[in-house]
């Protein structure tokens, strides 16, 4: 059965709560690998979000349904969080947010429920730039990236030297967004697609156009780290 939308009890049988050390930080996160799961995504979350979005844990539940382990992680500590509700900064700091992906991907690697298994990269916003600019710096590591509502222009020069296969998922009516990524489009190097959804805007809050994103992340995460194995419907 397909997960319901912001169904925040739809989750796998075998979550917890890990930390994750990032240089001076640990940060918090819910890993999920379901049993005989053939890969593992790591979600970076957008602008003012944390690991507790409930459009990212819908996103995972259906990943999940494909076969797929997860790992949403806050990108930021406690006390980062209470400085940039006043700030604001902490949250376009794409190098600071990079280097922690990176750390958690270095994690996953060497982790004995993650050894081994393939990783992707799903991003939200300005997380979906940290995590093409993740990718860019470990392409050993990082084997596909889904971008929702993103802003890969974040990560500027890093876009030619991504060698994931990067789907990059735009609203129809997030027009200012649509734009850059459609010129983030054109500096990608590796295969890569832009998938616009009809009647959504930047949250896809519309009915329907959050379903969609995930569909569309399903199929490209099993296709790319499990060498295409068919993924449920969502």
């Amino acid at each position: 059965m397909a997960a319901t939308l912001f169904d925040a009890s739809a989750r796998g049988t075998g979550g917890r709560a890990v930390e994750i050390p990032a240089g001076p930080v640990t940060l918090q996160g819910d890993l999920d690998i379901p049993e005989g799961a053939a890969g593992v995504v790591l979600f970076a979350h957008g602008t003012g979000s944390s690991r507790h979005s409930p459009r990212n844990r819908y996103v995972a539940t259906v990943l999940r349904e494909a076969g797929l382990g997860t790992l949403l992680m806050d990108l930021l500590t406690t006390e980062e969080e209470a400085v940039d509700l006043r700030t604001r900064h902490l949250r376009f700091d794409v190098i600071l947010l990079t280097e922690r992906l990176q750390a958690a991907v270095e994690w996953l690697a060497g982790h004995p429920r993650t050894r081994g298994l393939p990783v992707g990269c799903f991003g939200a916003s300005t997380g979906a730039a940290a995590a093409l600019a993740a990718a860019a710096a470990r392409p050993d590591l990082i084997r596909a990236v889904v971008s929702r509502g993103g802003r890969p222009d974040l990560a500027g020069p890093m876009l030619p030297r991504v060698q994931a296969p990067t789907l990059l998922i735009v609203g129809s009516l997030d027009l200012p967004v649509l734009d850059m990524n459609r010129d983030a489009l054109a500096l990608l190097e590796c295969e890569k697609e832009l998938a616009v959804v009809p009647g959504a805007s930047h949250l896809f809050e519309e009915p329907g156009t959050l379903e969609e994103v995930a569909r569309l992340a399903a199929m490209w995460f099993v296709r790319c780290l499990t060498g295409g194995r068919d993924a449920p419907r969502a």
